[in-house]
């Protein structure tokens, strides 16, 4: 394969980017940007391609990938996979905050898109808390402890530390499921229970406890959970 340096202008990923714009490009070619340079057996697009193809041109499906799993494609090392890492965690945020600009929360729907975009893509489960004003604007937001697959654990204590700490008036509970399954657990009720009956002898409101995944997301107080 001959390198892209050698390609004609208009094929290569950075110049069709500058001559055409960012939309005007594949998949495969804003990775190999993000790539930069490939190896003597593949350029960069090729490195491209071989991950879109890993992961069945889905990038929902690449943004699971962790960095142990991005470097299985050779040619791909550590640095490669950083910068792919930091560029799928980058589109996250930009997706979440578009959701976020100065709203009050006012229903699950105005914070679950948020959550969603922040957790969804996340191969283990995590813990996550939403801090709000008295106006029900987000105050602060924190993934206080991180899991496996299948669990994690939540501390009241230091939660709610946080939420003193951060002068919060009510907090959103919130967690993922990487299998997909919406349902809370036994465990998840407990624990939403147990959080919001230790908040009140701080006069902290648990407004909801949210779950989310790829399919949506479940929300306890639209369910009569709180």
């Amino acid at each position: 394969m001959k390198p892209i340096k050698t390609w004609g202008t208009d094929d290569r990923p950075r110049e069709k980017l500058r001559m055409k714009g960012a939309s005007q490009l594949t998949d495969a070619e804003i990775l190999a940007i993000i790539i930069q340079n490939g190896t003597k057996e593949k350029t960069a697009l090729d490195l491209g391609i071989e991950l879109m193809q890993r992961c069945h041109n889905k990038l929902s499906d690449l943004a699971r990938f962790s960095i142990k799993e991005l470097m299985k494609t050779k040619g791909i090392g550590m640095a490669k996979a950083i910068a792919i890492q930091s560029a799928l965690e980058l589109g996250r945020r930009r997706q979440a905050s578009d959701h976020l600009i100065s709203e009050v929360v006012s229903n699950s729907a105005s914070i679950a898109k948020y959550l969603q975009a922040r957790l969804m893509d996340l191969p283990h489960e995590v813990f996550a808390v939403v801090f709000l004003n008295r106006a029900n604007r987000i105050k602060h937001f924190e993934i206080i402890s991180v899991g496996g697959m299948t669990g994690t654990v939540a501390d009241p204590r230091i939660i709610l530390k946080k939420a003193l700490e951060e002068d919060a008036v009510s907090i959103i509970l919130c967690h993922n499921h990487p299998s997909g399954n919406l349902r809370p657990s036994r465990a998840d009720e407990e624990i939403t229970t147990k959080i919001k009956n230790a908040a009140k002898y701080f006069d902290i409101t648990v407004l909801d406890h949210i779950i989310v995944s790829t399919d949506g997301y479940y929300s306890f107080a639209d369910e009569g959970g709180l």
